[in-house]
Protein backbone atom coordinates (compact mmCIF):
# COMPACT_ATOMS: atom_id res chain seq x y z
CA UNK A 1 0.00 0.00 0.00
CA UNK A 2 2.81 2.44 0.94
CA UNK A 3 4.55 1.67 -2.35
CA UNK A 4 1.31 2.31 -4.29
CA UNK A 5 0.73 5.63 -2.51
CA UNK A 6 4.30 6.67 -3.23
CA UNK A 7 3.87 5.83 -6.91
CA UNK A 8 0.61 7.80 -7.19
CA UNK A 9 2.21 10.76 -5.41
CA UNK A 10 5.14 10.61 -7.80
CA UNK A 11 3.01 10.57 -10.95
CA UNK A 12 0.76 13.31 -9.56
CA UNK A 13 3.82 15.51 -9.16
CA UNK A 14 4.94 14.54 -12.67
CA UNK A 15 1.64 15.71 -14.18
CA UNK A 16 1.68 18.90 -12.14
CA UNK A 17 5.26 19.98 -12.83
CA UNK A 18 6.27 18.53 -16.20
CA UNK A 19 6.53 20.75 -19.24
CA UNK A 20 4.04 20.17 -22.02
CA UNK A 21 4.58 16.57 -23.10
CA UNK A 22 4.88 15.59 -26.72
CA UNK A 23 1.76 13.76 -27.91
CA UNK A 24 1.74 10.90 -30.40
CA UNK A 25 -1.62 9.42 -31.40
CA UNK A 26 -1.37 6.33 -33.61
CA UNK A 27 -4.72 5.43 -35.14
CA UNK A 28 -4.99 2.18 -37.07
CA UNK A 29 -7.76 1.66 -39.63
CA UNK A 30 -10.05 -1.38 -39.37
CA UNK A 31 -7.79 -3.08 -36.80
CA UNK A 32 -9.90 -5.36 -34.61
CA UNK A 33 -9.82 -5.78 -30.84
CA UNK A 34 -7.79 -9.00 -31.02
CA UNK A 35 -5.63 -8.13 -34.04
CA UNK A 36 -2.50 -7.59 -31.91
CA UNK A 37 -0.31 -10.16 -30.15
CA UNK A 38 -0.82 -8.36 -26.84
CA UNK A 39 -4.60 -8.49 -27.41
CA UNK A 40 -4.61 -12.24 -27.82
CA UNK A 41 -3.74 -13.03 -31.44
CA UNK A 42 -1.62 -16.14 -31.91
CA UNK A 43 -1.09 -15.45 -35.61
CA UNK A 44 -0.40 -11.73 -36.05
CA UNK A 45 2.96 -10.47 -34.75
CA UNK A 46 3.22 -6.97 -33.27
CA UNK A 47 6.27 -6.76 -30.97
CA UNK A 48 6.69 -2.98 -31.16
CA UNK A 49 3.04 -2.20 -30.47
CA UNK A 50 3.09 -4.86 -27.74
CA UNK A 51 5.91 -2.93 -26.08
CA UNK A 52 3.49 -0.05 -25.49
CA UNK A 53 1.37 -2.40 -23.39
CA UNK A 54 4.40 -3.76 -21.52
CA UNK A 55 5.72 -0.27 -20.81
CA UNK A 56 2.37 1.43 -20.26
CA UNK A 57 -1.34 0.85 -19.63
CA UNK A 58 -3.89 -1.29 -21.48
CA UNK A 59 -7.54 -0.23 -21.42
CA UNK A 60 -9.73 -3.29 -21.89
CA UNK A 61 -13.03 -1.47 -22.38
CA UNK A 62 -12.13 1.31 -24.80
CA UNK A 63 -14.50 2.34 -27.56
CA UNK A 64 -14.51 4.17 -30.86
CA UNK A 65 -17.13 6.87 -31.35
CA UNK A 66 -18.74 4.86 -34.16
CA UNK A 67 -18.53 1.52 -35.95
CA UNK A 68 -16.95 2.82 -39.16
CA UNK A 69 -14.28 5.19 -40.40
CA UNK A 70 -15.41 8.79 -40.92
CA UNK A 71 -17.70 9.19 -37.89
CA UNK A 72 -15.07 7.69 -35.57
CA UNK A 73 -12.52 10.21 -36.83
CA UNK A 74 -14.97 13.08 -36.51
CA UNK A 75 -15.64 12.10 -32.88
CA UNK A 76 -11.90 11.79 -32.22
CA UNK A 77 -10.99 15.16 -33.72
CA UNK A 78 -13.88 17.11 -32.14
CA UNK A 79 -14.32 15.37 -28.78
CA UNK A 80 -18.04 15.17 -29.60
CA UNK A 81 -20.63 12.46 -30.10
CA UNK A 82 -22.02 11.96 -33.62
CA UNK A 83 -25.25 13.97 -33.15
CA UNK A 84 -23.14 17.06 -32.45
CA UNK A 85 -21.22 16.98 -35.74
CA UNK A 86 -23.60 15.02 -37.99
CA UNK A 87 -21.03 12.67 -39.51
CA UNK A 88 -22.86 9.37 -39.04
CA UNK A 89 -21.36 7.14 -41.71
CA UNK A 90 -19.23 7.11 -44.87
CA UNK A 91 -20.82 8.78 -47.89
CA UNK A 92 -24.59 8.24 -48.08
CA UNK A 93 -26.70 7.05 -45.16
CA UNK A 94 -28.97 5.17 -47.58
CA UNK A 95 -26.77 2.13 -48.07
CA UNK A 96 -28.09 -1.16 -49.40
CA UNK A 97 -31.11 -1.70 -51.64
CA UNK A 98 -33.91 0.87 -51.43
CA UNK A 99 -36.64 -1.77 -51.13
CA UNK A 100 -34.93 -3.29 -48.06
CA UNK A 101 -34.93 -0.11 -45.95
CA UNK A 102 -38.02 0.34 -43.77
CA UNK A 103 -37.22 3.96 -42.93
CA UNK A 104 -35.89 7.03 -44.71
CA UNK A 105 -32.48 7.46 -43.03
CA UNK A 106 -31.19 10.80 -41.72
CA UNK A 107 -29.07 12.59 -44.29
CA UNK A 108 -25.36 12.20 -43.60
CA UNK A 109 -22.80 14.99 -43.36
CA UNK A 110 -19.90 13.77 -45.50
CA UNK A 111 -17.27 16.35 -44.50
CA UNK A 112 -16.65 17.86 -41.08
CA UNK A 113 -17.94 21.42 -40.88
CA UNK A 114 -15.24 24.10 -40.57
CA UNK A 115 -16.98 25.55 -37.49
CA UNK A 116 -15.64 22.71 -35.35
CA UNK A 117 -12.34 23.28 -33.58
CA UNK A 118 -10.25 20.19 -34.21
CA UNK A 119 -7.83 18.70 -31.72
CA UNK A 120 -5.01 19.89 -33.98
CA UNK A 121 -6.28 23.46 -33.88
CA UNK A 122 -6.68 23.37 -30.10
CA UNK A 123 -3.10 22.14 -29.64
CA UNK A 124 -1.72 24.66 -32.10
CA UNK A 125 -3.24 27.34 -29.86
CA UNK A 126 -1.18 25.90 -26.99
CA UNK A 127 2.05 26.20 -28.97
CA UNK A 128 2.30 22.67 -30.38
CA UNK A 129 3.82 21.83 -33.74
CA UNK A 130 1.37 19.48 -35.43
CA UNK A 131 1.66 16.77 -38.05
CA UNK A 132 -0.80 14.33 -39.63
CA UNK A 133 0.30 11.35 -41.70
CA UNK A 134 -2.12 8.98 -43.39
CA UNK A 135 -5.91 8.70 -43.50
CA UNK A 136 -7.47 12.04 -42.54
CA UNK A 137 -10.90 11.37 -44.13
CA UNK A 138 -12.63 14.45 -42.69
CA UNK A 139 -11.91 17.48 -44.90
CA UNK A 140 -10.02 18.09 -48.12
CA UNK A 141 -6.76 19.29 -46.57
CA UNK A 142 -5.89 18.99 -42.86
CA UNK A 143 -3.37 21.84 -43.08
CA UNK A 144 -6.43 24.09 -42.97
CA UNK A 145 -7.75 22.27 -39.91
CA UNK A 146 -4.96 22.45 -37.37
CA UNK A 147 -1.97 20.64 -38.84
CA UNK A 148 1.25 22.35 -39.90
CA UNK A 149 2.37 19.34 -41.96
CA UNK A 150 0.37 16.75 -43.88
CA UNK A 151 1.69 13.50 -45.34
CA UNK A 152 -1.02 11.95 -47.50
CA UNK A 153 -4.13 13.09 -45.64
CA UNK A 154 -7.19 14.00 -47.71
CA UNK A 155 -10.83 12.88 -48.08
CA UNK A 156 -9.79 9.39 -49.16
CA UNK A 157 -11.11 6.45 -47.16
CA UNK A 158 -8.40 4.16 -48.53
CA UNK A 159 -5.40 4.43 -50.84
CA UNK A 160 -5.59 3.55 -54.51
CA UNK A 161 -2.57 1.36 -53.85
CA UNK A 162 -0.28 0.64 -50.92
CA UNK A 163 2.61 0.61 -53.36
CA UNK A 164 4.07 3.64 -55.09
CA UNK A 165 2.98 5.33 -57.30
CA UNK A 166 0.28 6.37 -54.80
CA UNK A 167 -1.33 9.11 -56.92
CA UNK A 168 -2.03 10.97 -53.70
CA UNK A 169 -2.14 14.80 -54.07
CA UNK A 170 -0.61 15.25 -50.61
CA UNK A 171 2.17 12.66 -50.83
CA UNK A 172 4.85 12.60 -53.47
CA UNK A 173 5.40 9.21 -55.06
CA UNK A 174 8.41 7.28 -53.87
CA UNK A 175 10.44 4.74 -55.83
CA UNK A 176 8.23 2.28 -57.68
CA UNK A 177 7.08 -0.41 -55.28
CA UNK A 178 7.74 1.59 -52.11
CA UNK A 179 5.26 0.52 -49.39
CA UNK A 180 2.94 3.24 -48.06
CA UNK A 181 2.92 2.17 -44.41
CA UNK A 182 6.71 2.11 -44.26
CA UNK A 183 6.81 5.50 -45.98
CA UNK A 184 4.48 7.10 -43.44
CA UNK A 185 6.56 5.77 -40.56
CA UNK A 186 9.70 7.20 -42.14
CA UNK A 187 8.09 10.60 -42.81
CA UNK A 188 6.89 10.89 -39.22
CA UNK A 189 10.28 9.89 -37.84
CA UNK A 190 11.98 12.55 -39.94
CA UNK A 191 9.40 15.15 -38.95
CA UNK A 192 9.89 14.39 -35.25
CA UNK A 193 13.64 14.80 -35.68
CA UNK A 194 13.14 18.17 -37.35
CA UNK A 195 10.67 19.32 -34.67
CA UNK A 196 12.33 17.79 -31.62
CA UNK A 197 12.50 21.12 -29.80
CA UNK A 198 8.70 21.04 -29.90
CA UNK A 199 6.33 20.44 -28.04
CA UNK A 200 4.76 18.46 -30.87
CA UNK A 201 1.59 16.54 -31.65
CA UNK A 202 1.81 13.69 -34.15
CA UNK A 203 -1.45 12.24 -35.43
CA UNK A 204 -0.63 9.08 -37.36
CA UNK A 205 -3.85 7.57 -38.76
CA UNK A 206 -2.39 4.74 -40.82
CA UNK A 207 -4.31 3.73 -43.93
CA UNK A 208 -3.51 0.19 -42.80
CA UNK A 209 -5.15 -2.22 -42.42
CA UNK A 210 -8.04 -1.02 -44.57
CA UNK A 211 -8.62 -2.55 -47.98
CA UNK A 212 -7.14 -3.07 -50.52
CA UNK A 213 -5.41 -5.97 -48.77
CA UNK A 214 -1.86 -5.49 -50.08
CA UNK A 215 1.43 -6.20 -48.33
CA UNK A 216 5.13 -6.73 -49.10
CA UNK A 217 5.70 -10.17 -50.61
CA UNK A 218 8.52 -11.16 -48.26
CA UNK A 219 6.48 -10.55 -45.10
CA UNK A 220 3.44 -12.24 -46.62
CA UNK A 221 5.54 -15.32 -47.40
CA UNK A 222 6.47 -15.58 -43.73
CA UNK A 223 2.81 -15.88 -42.71
CA UNK A 224 2.00 -18.32 -45.48
CA UNK A 225 4.27 -20.76 -43.64
CA UNK A 226 2.86 -20.03 -40.19
CA UNK A 227 -0.03 -22.01 -38.57
CA UNK A 228 -3.24 -19.98 -38.59
CA UNK A 229 -5.48 -19.46 -35.56
CA UNK A 230 -9.26 -19.20 -35.77
CA UNK A 231 -10.33 -16.33 -38.00
CA UNK A 232 -6.77 -15.00 -38.02
CA UNK A 233 -5.58 -16.73 -41.18
CA UNK A 234 -5.09 -14.21 -43.97
CA UNK A 235 -1.34 -14.05 -44.64
CA UNK A 236 -1.45 -10.77 -46.55
CA UNK A 237 -3.52 -9.09 -43.85
CA UNK A 238 -1.09 -10.39 -41.24
CA UNK A 239 1.77 -8.89 -43.25
CA UNK A 240 -0.04 -5.54 -43.35
CA UNK A 241 -0.28 -5.62 -39.55
CA UNK A 242 3.40 -6.48 -39.17
CA UNK A 243 4.37 -3.71 -41.61
CA UNK A 244 2.43 -1.23 -39.49
CA UNK A 245 4.12 -2.57 -36.38
CA UNK A 246 7.54 -2.05 -37.98
CA UNK A 247 6.60 1.56 -38.78
CA UNK A 248 5.59 2.07 -35.15
CA UNK A 249 8.93 0.55 -34.13
CA UNK A 250 10.78 3.10 -36.25
CA UNK A 251 8.98 5.95 -34.52
CA UNK A 252 9.67 4.50 -31.07
CA UNK A 253 13.36 4.20 -31.94
CA UNK A 254 13.43 7.82 -33.12
CA UNK A 255 11.97 8.97 -29.80
CA UNK A 256 14.60 6.91 -27.95
CA UNK A 257 17.46 8.17 -30.11
CA UNK A 258 16.42 11.78 -29.49
CA UNK A 259 15.93 11.15 -25.75
CA UNK A 260 12.27 12.18 -26.08
CA UNK A 261 10.51 9.05 -24.83
CA UNK A 262 10.22 10.20 -21.22
CA UNK A 263 8.44 13.39 -22.23
CA UNK A 264 6.14 11.78 -24.81
CA UNK A 265 2.69 10.30 -24.30
CA UNK A 266 1.89 7.68 -26.94
CA UNK A 267 -1.62 6.39 -27.57
CA UNK A 268 -2.34 3.48 -29.92
CA UNK A 269 -5.91 2.61 -30.90
CA UNK A 270 -8.14 1.88 -33.92
CA UNK A 271 -11.20 3.45 -35.53
CA UNK A 272 -13.54 0.45 -35.61
CA UNK A 273 -13.70 -3.32 -35.76
CA UNK A 274 -12.03 -5.52 -38.36
CA UNK A 275 -13.04 -6.00 -41.98
CA UNK A 276 -15.17 -9.11 -41.55
CA UNK A 277 -13.96 -10.91 -44.65
CA UNK A 278 -10.33 -10.98 -43.50
CA UNK A 279 -10.39 -11.00 -39.69
CA UNK A 280 -12.65 -11.24 -36.63
CA UNK A 281 -12.56 -9.83 -33.12
CA UNK A 282 -13.47 -13.16 -31.50
CA UNK A 283 -14.66 -13.75 -28.84
CA UNK A 284 -16.41 -10.41 -29.36
CA UNK A 285 -19.46 -10.45 -31.58
CA UNK A 286 -19.53 -8.49 -34.83
CA UNK A 287 -17.16 -6.64 -37.12
CA UNK A 288 -16.68 -3.23 -38.70
CA UNK A 289 -20.02 -1.51 -39.22
CA UNK A 290 -21.84 -3.30 -36.38
CA UNK A 291 -22.66 -1.86 -32.97
CA UNK A 292 -21.93 -5.13 -31.23
CA UNK A 293 -18.65 -5.13 -29.28
CA UNK A 294 -16.58 -6.42 -32.19
CA UNK A 295 -17.50 -3.34 -34.19
CA UNK A 296 -16.77 -0.64 -31.61
CA UNK A 297 -14.48 -1.97 -28.85
CA UNK A 298 -10.86 -1.21 -29.74
CA UNK A 299 -7.30 -1.86 -28.60
CA UNK A 300 -6.22 1.13 -26.49
CA UNK A 301 -2.64 1.31 -25.26
CA UNK A 302 -0.99 4.31 -23.60
CA UNK A 303 2.65 4.83 -22.65
CA UNK A 304 4.31 7.69 -20.78
CA UNK A 305 7.46 6.50 -18.98
CA UNK A 306 7.69 7.68 -15.38
CA UNK A 307 4.06 8.79 -15.40
CA UNK A 308 2.01 5.72 -16.38
CA UNK A 309 2.84 2.52 -14.52
CA UNK A 310 4.39 -0.09 -16.82
CA UNK A 311 2.32 -3.21 -17.45
CA UNK A 312 -0.81 -1.77 -15.84
CA UNK A 313 -4.39 -2.53 -16.89
CA UNK A 314 -7.55 -0.44 -16.63
CA UNK A 315 -11.03 -1.95 -17.05
CA UNK A 316 -12.98 1.33 -16.92
CA UNK A 317 -15.17 1.92 -20.00
CA UNK A 318 -13.77 4.88 -21.93
CA UNK A 319 -14.32 6.46 -25.34
CA UNK A 320 -12.00 7.96 -27.91
CA UNK A 321 -13.84 11.27 -27.45
CA UNK A 322 -11.93 11.38 -24.16
CA UNK A 323 -8.62 11.96 -25.92
CA UNK A 324 -9.43 15.57 -26.85
CA UNK A 325 -9.88 16.77 -23.24
CA UNK A 326 -7.00 14.53 -22.11
CA UNK A 327 -4.55 16.09 -24.54
CA UNK A 328 -5.79 19.59 -23.73
CA UNK A 329 -5.22 19.03 -20.02
CA UNK A 330 -1.71 17.74 -20.66
CA UNK A 331 -1.08 20.80 -22.83
CA UNK A 332 -2.03 23.00 -19.88
CA UNK A 333 -5.63 23.94 -20.57
CA UNK A 334 -8.88 22.85 -18.97
CA UNK A 335 -11.23 21.21 -21.45
CA UNK A 336 -14.17 23.40 -22.48
CA UNK A 337 -17.59 22.33 -21.25
CA UNK A 338 -18.82 21.89 -24.83
CA UNK A 339 -16.86 18.61 -25.15
CA UNK A 340 -18.61 15.29 -24.54
CA UNK A 341 -15.51 13.44 -23.38
CA UNK A 342 -13.63 13.62 -20.08
CA UNK A 343 -9.92 13.74 -19.33
CA UNK A 344 -8.24 10.40 -18.72
CA UNK A 345 -5.21 11.76 -16.86
CA UNK A 346 -6.49 10.47 -13.52
CA UNK A 347 -7.04 7.03 -15.08
CA UNK A 348 -3.43 7.09 -16.28
CA UNK A 349 -2.54 7.38 -12.59
CA UNK A 350 -4.78 4.40 -11.74
CA UNK A 351 -7.36 6.63 -10.10
CA UNK A 352 -11.08 6.09 -10.63
CA UNK A 353 -12.92 8.05 -13.29
CA UNK A 354 -16.35 9.55 -12.60
CA UNK A 355 -19.18 7.09 -13.21
CA UNK A 356 -20.91 7.81 -16.51
CA UNK A 357 -22.63 6.23 -19.47
CA UNK A 358 -21.30 6.01 -23.03
CA UNK A 359 -23.51 6.54 -26.08
CA UNK A 360 -23.66 5.88 -29.81
CA UNK A 361 -26.10 7.11 -32.44
CA UNK A 362 -26.47 5.68 -35.94
CA UNK A 363 -29.58 6.89 -37.85
CA UNK A 364 -28.48 5.25 -41.10
CA UNK A 365 -28.13 1.93 -42.93
CA UNK A 366 -24.98 -0.02 -43.65
CA UNK A 367 -25.35 -2.93 -46.05
CA UNK A 368 -23.87 -6.39 -45.67
CA UNK A 369 -20.96 -7.37 -47.86
CA UNK A 370 -21.75 -11.04 -47.41
CA UNK A 371 -24.35 -12.68 -45.13
CA UNK A 372 -23.05 -12.49 -41.56
CA UNK A 373 -24.41 -14.83 -38.87
CA UNK A 374 -23.47 -12.32 -36.15
CA UNK A 375 -25.63 -9.54 -37.58
CA UNK A 376 -29.19 -8.90 -36.46
CA UNK A 377 -30.08 -8.61 -40.15
CA UNK A 378 -28.94 -10.61 -43.14
CA UNK A 379 -29.41 -7.56 -45.37
CA UNK A 380 -27.58 -4.99 -43.26
CA UNK A 381 -24.63 -4.94 -40.92
CA UNK A 382 -26.46 -2.18 -39.07
CA UNK A 383 -29.93 -0.67 -39.28
CA UNK A 384 -30.75 2.67 -37.59
CA UNK A 385 -30.06 2.36 -33.88
CA UNK A 386 -28.99 3.97 -30.63
CA UNK A 387 -26.73 2.41 -28.01
CA UNK A 388 -25.92 3.01 -24.35
CA UNK A 389 -23.32 1.33 -22.14
CA UNK A 390 -23.61 1.90 -18.40
CA UNK A 391 -21.37 -0.11 -16.12
CA UNK A 392 -21.52 -3.73 -17.24
CA UNK A 393 -24.79 -3.22 -19.11
CA UNK A 394 -25.37 -2.40 -22.78
CA UNK A 395 -28.68 -1.65 -24.49
CA UNK A 396 -29.27 -1.39 -28.25
CA UNK A 397 -32.42 0.35 -29.48
CA UNK A 398 -33.44 -0.23 -33.10
CA UNK A 399 -35.42 2.62 -34.63
CA UNK A 400 -37.23 0.63 -37.33
CA UNK A 401 -39.56 -1.17 -34.94
CA UNK A 402 -38.41 -0.36 -31.39
CA UNK A 403 -36.70 -3.73 -30.85
CA UNK A 404 -34.35 -3.77 -27.86
CA UNK A 405 -31.32 -5.90 -27.03
CA UNK A 406 -29.84 -5.97 -23.53
CA UNK A 407 -26.51 -7.56 -22.62
CA UNK A 408 -24.44 -7.90 -19.48
CA UNK A 409 -20.94 -7.50 -20.90
CA UNK A 410 -19.18 -8.74 -17.77
CA UNK A 411 -20.95 -12.10 -17.92
CA UNK A 412 -21.53 -12.20 -21.66
CA UNK A 413 -18.85 -10.26 -23.61
CA UNK A 414 -19.84 -12.14 -26.77
CA UNK A 415 -23.41 -10.74 -26.54
CA UNK A 416 -25.01 -14.13 -27.05
CA UNK A 417 -27.91 -13.77 -24.62
CA UNK A 418 -30.44 -10.95 -24.97
CA UNK A 419 -31.73 -10.26 -21.45
CA UNK A 420 -34.37 -7.69 -22.36
CA UNK A 421 -37.27 -9.99 -21.40
CA UNK A 422 -35.61 -11.28 -18.22
CA UNK A 423 -34.61 -7.86 -16.93
CA UNK A 424 -37.29 -5.42 -17.99
CA UNK A 425 -36.42 -3.04 -15.14
CA UNK A 426 -32.84 -2.59 -16.36
CA UNK A 427 -34.03 -2.25 -19.97
CA UNK A 428 -36.54 0.43 -18.99
CA UNK A 429 -33.99 2.44 -17.01
CA UNK A 430 -31.35 2.31 -19.76
CA UNK A 431 -33.84 3.14 -22.50
CA UNK A 432 -35.06 6.16 -20.54
CA UNK A 433 -31.48 7.39 -20.10
CA UNK A 434 -30.71 6.79 -23.78
CA UNK A 435 -33.80 8.74 -24.85
CA UNK A 436 -32.90 11.59 -22.49
CA UNK A 437 -29.44 11.75 -24.05
CA UNK A 438 -30.94 11.71 -27.55
CA UNK A 439 -33.15 14.64 -26.60
CA UNK A 440 -30.30 16.57 -24.98
CA UNK A 441 -28.02 16.17 -28.01
CA UNK A 442 -30.83 16.76 -30.54
CA UNK A 443 -30.02 13.37 -32.03
CA UNK A 444 -32.02 13.02 -35.26
CA UNK A 445 -34.06 9.83 -35.26
CA UNK A 446 -35.51 8.49 -38.52
CA UNK A 447 -39.28 7.98 -38.30
CA UNK A 448 -40.53 8.49 -41.85
CA UNK A 449 -41.57 5.24 -43.52
CA UNK A 450 -39.94 4.37 -46.83
CA UNK A 451 -42.74 4.05 -49.43
CA UNK A 452 -40.51 1.87 -51.60
CA UNK A 453 -39.91 -0.69 -48.85
CA UNK A 454 -40.87 -4.25 -49.73
CA UNK A 455 -40.95 -6.82 -46.93
CA UNK A 456 -38.98 -9.98 -47.60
Amino acid sequence: MIRQIAFLLCVSISFATATQPNLVLIYADDLGYTDLSCQGSKYYETPHIDSLAKEGMTFTNAYAGAANCAPSRACLMTGLYTPRHGVFTVNTSARGKTQDRKLIPIKNTKLLDEKFITLGEALQEKGYRTCVAGKWHLTRNPTKDGFHTNFGGTTWGHPESYFSPYKNPYLTDGPKGEYLTERLGREVSTWITENAKAPFFVYLPFYSVHTPIQAPADITAKYEKKPTHGSHKNSEYAAMIESMDRAVGKILKTLDDLDLAKNTLIVFTSDNGPHGEVSRAEPLRGVKGMYYEGGIREPFLVRHPGVIEAGSTNHTPISQIDLYPTFLELAGEAAPARLDGISLTSAFQSEALPERSLFWHFPAYLQQRTPDPESASQLFRTTPCGVIRKGDWKLIQYFEDGTLELYNLKNDPSEKTNLVQKNTKKSTLLLAELKAWQKATHAPIPTKKNPKYRAQ
